[in-house]
């Protein structure tokens, strides 16, 4: 049974960071990548991050380049986003996401599994 759990969303000030995690289980063979997407009331999900479990490479949308860190361990079956210098537009609601085979993509499409999301609020 695969299940995604993302985890460490909360309440920052501009400027400030927040780690999230998302736990895997159920993802036995590592041939997909994971995502990260958000989405704010309103408007449409869209792709934040990908890494790719077996290659460790990386993706990232031009506007959190240099802000975001996307990581994981393969021990823990966890993927993180580290964000820092947070802004209120990076306020959403954020989810991990899975995509077979291990070529990386930031359409929401391709990616069939999904944890149920953890808010994201930063203030001004």
């Amino acid at each position: 049974q695969v299940q995604l759990v993302e985890s460490g969303g909360g309440l920052a000030q501009a400027g400030g960071s927040l780690r999230l995690s998302c736990a895997a289980s159920g993802l036995t063979d590592r041939n997909y990548n994971m995502g990260w997407f958000r989405q704010a009331p309103g408007k449409e999900r869209m792709f934040v991050a990908a890494i790719s479990w077996i290659a460790n490479i990386t993706y990232y949308t031009d506007s959190v380049k240099g802000r975001f860190t996307i990581s994981r361990d393969n021990a823990k079956n966890t993927v993180y986003l580290q964000m820092s210098s947070l802004k209120p537009d990076d306020t959403a609601v954020y989810y991990c996401a899975a995509k077979l085979g291990s070529a990386l993509s930031r359409v929401s499409a391709t990616y069939v599994y999904w944890g149920q999301g953890t808010q994201v609020t930063v203030s001004s």
